[in-house]
């Protein structure tokens, strides 16, 4: 890897996760936060949805040819709902599953998506409030299945979440509640003031207080792009890169494939921040440990001091191994991947989503790390890239040029 020598195994940061057993079944523990039910119902649903079609799949034969492997597969996020991130999947379908529970308490008949779309039952759906502390993506994504089903919202942001990403979530119809501090602290804010005026909480974490169902069912959201992966790879990868903020992303998509394909699952290779390595820290411990101090990472998706315990049974089991990463390194991968080269597509993504590129790169300056993580001529790569640019402002000053831009380099077809 020669043009990215920026890019250097050095940087990472690696644990092995020594909980994991070869042959261990999908338990009750794990079926009590992700199940095989519960993703039929999610599919069904989310497929009624207005602009719902898979993310693509990209085939990165340069890059492939380049570390030694078979194939390098790509999953672009960066158009998903037009929001440009995974996270449009869960907080929307949290908020149906949670209008639809009150609806029925109310002793009215089963309602799906699309009655709630066409207004029914608007009276009742229009006097609750649904809350949620976010980054950025998330927070869209709970602003967005607000507006979609008529509920009210409100969002809380830390002092670090941009102006560009505040508006963006205002401009659906939010109500914007600041918070001081990280965004552990707005989590911990927002189940509070939810819990003091009565809004359901839809949070991605239960690491700050309320109802794990919502966080439960949030990942139930994202295991639809884990089903998309396996439709569209042809066969079944032998890794898979997985950024990780709180978790819920990893454990839907390691919770899938393990419930799905059991022993035949691809290692599963959860990447972080090092300034925010609350997985590694978990996986490193055998349990789950707030981090100390301040979690401010460029990658702001993924800056977060604790997991999810929600997402713990199956994280616990089913992530092989984590790789943490600075933030130089999600960086310059959000260059490499807007330059495209020897052959490759020019792809958008921003400061969270090209982190598992960044770290493949990384890992193939060194020969042994490469033996270590199993990583052969015969090895079927994917990197899931979780979101596009969220912040164009951000993404302009990283990159040098505009979102718009790299797109206009070519439209590249899926694998």
């Amino acid at each position: 890897m020669s043009e990215s020598p920026s890019l250097d195994a050095s940087m990472l940061a690696h644990v092995r996760n020594r909980a994991v057993v070869a042959g261990m079944t999908y338990g009750e523990d794990q079926r009590a936060v992700l199940s095989r039910r519960g993703f039929e119902e999610a599919r069904a649903e989310i497929a009624s949805w207005p602009g719902y079609r898979p993310t693509p799949l990209l085939a990165l034969e340069g890059l492939a040819a380049r570390i030694g492997v078979a194939r390098v597969l790509y999953k672009d996020e960066s158009r998903r709902f037009g929001l440009a991130s995974f996270k449009a999947l869960g907080g929307a379908y949290a908020i149906l599953r949670l209008l639809q529970a009150r609806l029925e308490q109310a002793g009215l008949p089963a309602i799906s998506s699309t009655e709630l779309m066409a207004g029914a039952q608007r009276d009742i759906v229009a006097r609750v409030t649904v809350a949620s502390a976010t980054d950025g993506n998330h927070g869209l994504s709970v602003a967005w299945g607000a507006g979609l089903f008529g509920c009210r919202c409100k969002i809380f942001l830390h002092e670090k979440v941009s102006p560009r990403r505040e508006r963006r979530i205002a401009e659906l119809g939010a109500e914007i509640v600041r918070v001081p501090g990280s965004y552990d602290d707005s989590l911990r804010a927002c189940a509070r003031q939810a819990e003091a005026n009565g809004w359901a909480l839809v949070a991605d974490s239960d690491a700050g207080g309320g109802d794990p169902s919502a966080p439960k069912q949030v990942m139930q959201g994202y295991t639809i792009l884990a089903q998309e992966l396996l439709d569209q790879a042809g066969s079944i990868p032998t890794h898979v890169f997985v950024p990780v903020g709180v978790g819920g992303l990893a454990a839907a998509v390691a919770g899938h494939f393990w419930a799905t394909l059991g022993a035949r699952r691809p290692r599963m290779m959860a990447v972080e921040p090092r300034r925010a390595d609350c997985l590694f820290q978990a996986i490193a411990a055998g349990a789950l440990r707030p981090l100390d101090g301040p979690v401010d990472s460029f990658m702001a998706g993924l800056a977060s001091g604790e997991v999810s315990p929600a997402a713990w049974p199956i994280l616990r089991y089913a992530i092989d191994d984590v790789l943490a990463l600075p933030d130089a390194a999600a960086a310059e991968a959000m260059r490499l991947l807007a330059a495209g080269g020897d052959g490759d597509p020019a792809l958008v993504a921003g400061e969270s989503g090209a982190a598992t590129y960044g770290a493949l790169c990384a890992i193939a300056t060194s020969p042994d790390l490469m033996a270590e993580l199993r990583l052969t001529e015969e090895s079927v790569v994917v990197l899931i890239g979780s979101e596009g640019a969220t912040d164009p402002k951000i993404y302009r000053r990283v990159v040098g040029r505009a979102a718009t831009s790299v797109r206009a380099q070519g439209a590249p077809g899926s694998s």
